[in-house]
């Protein structure tokens, strides 16, 4: 199931009142769509609040790293977690949300689903199962904010083998950030000892609304040079970028090596780095 970013996403409870209960509670299988779980809507939730005996821990996402998405593709995410129910756990669901609160459409600014039910397997453990959940993200289709970069949270369900109902809305967070990108080009090469060069570059990033990379403006990145047969970059200055993006500066050539702009990322947009450009001191 897919639930698109949108700026009036159902709310928590009522995007889980419209999944299906299997007909037979079957591990980690739906069988069938014809019960709606209409308890997810009777109570109200606010963040970090969960519903039911079933528990969930040990939640990763994206194997802890950040979500990175550009404007093509497909992006595939993993979710793994452990539920443990002493009544059994028959199947669960898994969402990755953003907003204050999961209860109302207006607490909600974006929302993605699965295409299938996460696989769950029961451990040595009983009642305790391990997880995975595959989360298929589309950045053409599904980011159509650029607003809904940023921190997200992990809201999971599931429904014990009698076919009651437990969810959390806030087992975990991670990052949905914008792919940004990097260069460099150094001039004039070769040149002479003690001359000036001129690093130029461009910053872009990925606009979900246009669909296309755009320059990042008024962003620092730092200016990096190695020397030839060296491992170790040294930051000569930090730079910021102009109105379009554009990197700009000079500095003294010394001896030959690589010149580079490294950008640190913000909470929103992916850290990048360009390629060294190197260039021939004579």
């Amino acid at each position: 199931m897919r639930i698109r970013v949108a700026a009036a996403v159902v709310s928590g409870a009522a995007v889980l009142s419209a999944l299906a209960l299997p007909v037979a509670a079957q591990a980690a299988v739906r069988t069938g769509a014809e019960a709606k779980l209409s308890s997810f809507t009777s109570r109200s939730v606010q963040p970090r609040d969960s519903l039911g005996n079933m528990k969930f821990s040990n939640a990763v996402i994206n194997g802890g790293k950040d979500i990175v998405l550009g404007t093509t593709g497909t992006k595939t995410v993993n979710v793994t977690y452990t539920a443990k129910d002493e009544s059994g756990v028959a199947v669960t669901e898994a969402f990755l949300w953003q907003g204050t609160d999961s209860s109302t459409t207006e607490g909600i600014t974006g929302g993605l689903g699965t295409d299938d039910d996460p696989d769950c397997t029961e451990t040595a453990t009983q009642g305790t199962y391990t997880c995975k959940a595959v989360f298929n993200i589309h950045p053409a289709t599904d980011m159509k904010d650029n607003g809904v970069a940023g921190t997200w949270k992990l809201f999971l369900g599931g429904w014990d083998l009698y076919a009651n109902a437990s969810y959390d809305d806030d087992v975990a967070t991670t990052s949905i950030k914008k792919a940004s990108t990097l260069t460099a080009n150094a001039t004039p090469e070769p040149v002479k000892k003690g001359k000036t060069i001129t690093v130029t570059g461009k910053l872009a990033r990925a606009n979900w609304q246009t669909g296309k990379f755009a320059g990042y403006v008024s962003q620092p990145a730092k200016l990096q040079f190695r020397k030839k047969g060296s491992d170790t970059y040294t930051t000569l200055k930090t730079v910021k970028t102009n109105s379009t993006g554009v990197l700009k500066t000079t500095t003294t050539a010394t001896v030959d090596g690589f010149y580079r702009y490294v950008f640190a990322g913000t909470t929103t947009t992916a850290a990048a780095t360009a390629p060294g450009d190197f260039v021939d001191v004579r």
